[in-house]
């Protein structure tokens, strides 16, 4: 039987004919629902993700129903609606072992780094990589457990943020949520950065104290928005220049926690960093309890995703979808496969 796959590639992103897998042993054929169009998806095809080799298999974002189950499988069965955590680990490394996962010493990561992706109409996964999700969640709120586990991760890493006074650069999908969950958390004061006046406005519209622009002296402007330095400075740009805001951003002793992916080296100031006792902490994806808090946090109310999803496309306009999402004008774009 045959069905679509997205690929990307140097020549674009196109749509495919393909089979439709058969589970392995511990394997789930899962049929997609919907998928998100990440950052890291547009700037892998801008060539500007250091870690996705073109061409790939995209689609990490996913939500789908199980369709079938291999040998070996339990726990899960036919018709549940599930969600994945992507990254692929070997389960044999000391990080693995140590329950850190996502930093397996032999990480693969699905939809990135795999044969197989979320923007098909099929795929399959291994069953230790499933979330079954509550029956209360909308698809379109199912879309977000796997990017919401990003900032709850991060903010864990950073090691809370109660009481705190919190800096977030970038005012993308993965600040906004990052911004929402500092909200749950009870952070005291959340200050925003963003390059265009949209993304400032929409920063305020979501909850932030200020929103200062990216593009002037942004260091001044939240230090004065938060009437203090920040104790901790959540940078989901990653580049040079919000390095460098960061680092004039955050208090002594405090905690700088790298969300985005950077597309390149970055300079560090380590005479700063020394005599000041900063901490520079990289944050990478999330675990299972990660995933579960998500859940958590859109059942309750806690993350409030229902204005987040600004365009949707069905699958087989993929490139109209990847195109919207590296616009700039977009806060979400998904993929729907239903």
């Amino acid at each position: 039987m045959g069905m679509r796959r997205v690929i990307v590639s140097g020549d674009g992103v196109s749509v495919v004919s393909a089979e439709v897998p058969e589970p392995g042993p511990g394997d789930v054929l899962v049929r997609t629902a919907v998928a998100g169009v990440c950052g890291s998806d547009t700037h892998a095809l801008a060539g500007l993700h250091p870690f996705i080799e073109l061409p790939y298999a995209p689609g990490h974002e996913v939500c789908g129903t199980i369709e079938a189950v291999g040998p070996a499988v339990t726990g899960v069965t036919v018709g549940q609606r599930v969600t994945l955590e992507p990254f692929l680990p070997c389960w044999e490394c000391k990080q693995c072992l140590a329950g850190r996962q996502n930093i397996c010493e032999r990480l693969r990561f699905f939809g990135c780094a795999h044969d197989q992706g979320g923007m098909a109409d099929y795929f399959t996964i291994d069953q230790r990589r499933l979330h079954v999700i509550p029956d209360g969640l909308s698809w379109e709120q199912a879309a977000f457990i796997e990017p919401l586990g990003t900032p709850v991760h991060a903010v864990g890493l950073a090691g809370g943020v109660r009481g705190k006074a919190v800096a977030i650069l970038g005012a993308g999908t993965i600040g906004i949520l990052t911004l929402q969950v500092a909200r749950a958390y009870g952070a005291r004061r959340v200050v925003m950065t963003a390059r265009s006046a949209a993304s400032r406005a929409r920063a305020l519209e979501f909850g932030a104290d200020a929103a200062i622009d990216a593009t002037g002296d942004a260091v001044a402007g939240v230090r004065e928005a938060l009437g203090e330095s920040a104790d901790v400075v959540f940078d989901c740009v990653a580049e040079q220049s919000t390095t460098d805001q960061a680092l004039g951003l955050v208090m002594k002793g405090g905690t700088v926690v790298v969300v985005g992916v950077p597309p390149a080296d970055v300079r560090i100031p380590l005479p700063l960093i020394q005599d000041a006792q900063l901490r520079i902490q990289g944050s990478a994806t999330y675990l299972p309890a990660d995933f579960a808090e998500s859940m958590r946090l859109l059942s309750s109310g806690g993350v409030d995703v229902s204005r987040m999803v600004t365009a949707a496309h069905p699958l087989e306009e993929a490139a109209a979808a990847f195109a919207d999402a590296a616009s700039g004008r977009h806060l979400k774009v998904l993929l729907t496969a239903v």
